[in-house]
């Protein structure tokens, strides 16, 4: 397997994710002091950024393209049990090891932290560690509600979550922020979905084609996604409009 590329610098005022990502309160002096202690990851689809119980020594966030968090039993079966989409945040200050299997999905471009020093920067800037305590608490939630998703929700609203999570993210990192109609590429295969949903390939396929028959969607290839409008799709997912955790 290759190993990661490093020859990506982004500035923090160009950055896609800068509003969202564990930055989003900084002022210019703490941005300086980040800028001293990152530097980016690049992985290709397929590639390894962390395994289960490796020693991290960094944090940070993504900024580009999507990642599995996967657990692996004794037996050898896994299990995803999350996504990673761009601005979440890998890693956990204070803990040393790996919790999950961290693998790009599709070409990942990450921010990273040397963990020490963002550890320190931490303890000297309220805003960093308020954020982090805000996206932990956004990423409970988004657990609790996605227990509903995978033991109460039929095939098709669990479809219609999936794409709804990634439509929303995908709007709200754009420059018009989020609006009725949303165009994205779906970052997951079919046989992904399936494995996150803990459906067959065949019933995610046979619900994205009824999605699609019924107006919700609008399909280009397997991967381009046109949601008309997203109320629709947000009812088909039994969410309120308001979009709850998916924001």
């Amino acid at each position: 397997m290759n190993a990661p590329s490093f020859n990506v610098h982004i500035k923090c005022g160009d950055c896609p994710i800068r509003h969202r990502a564990v930055c989003a309160r900084c002022d210019t002096d703490e941005l300086e002091a980040l800028e001293e202690i990152k530097y980016y990851r690049t992985y290709e689809a397929g590639q390894t950024v962390i395994w289960s119980g490796d020693k991290m020594n960094f944090v940070g966030s993504v900024v580009s393209g999507i990642a599995t968090l996967t657990q692996t039993m004794e037996d050898g079966r896994t299990q995803m049990v999350g996504l990673l989409l761009p601005s979440d945040f890998v890693g956990r200050p204070g803990r040393d090891g790996a919790a999950y299997d961290v693998v790009a999905k599709t070409d990942l471009t990450m921010c990273c932290f040397r963990k020490k020093p963002f550890e320190d920067l931490m303890g000297r800037t309220p805003h960093i560690a308020h954020r982090l305590l805000e996206m932990t608490l956004d990423e409970l939630d988004a657990a609790r509600e996605w227990m509903l998703v995978l033991g109460r929700k039929t095939a098709r609203e669990k479809i219609a979550s999936l794409l709804a999570i990634v439509a929303r993210r995908d709007a709200s990192l754009s420059p018009g922020g989020p609006t009725d109609r949303i165009v994205f590429d779906l970052p997951l295969t079919r046989e992904a979905m399936a494995d996150y949903l803990g459906l067959t390939l065949e019933t995610v396929s046979r619900q994205m084609s009824a999605l699609k028959k019924d107006g919700v969607i609008q399909l280009e290839g397997k991967r381009h996604v046109t949601v008309p409008d997203m109320s629709i799709l947000m009812d088909e997912a039994g969410d309120d409009s308001d979009g709850g955790y998916l924001v």
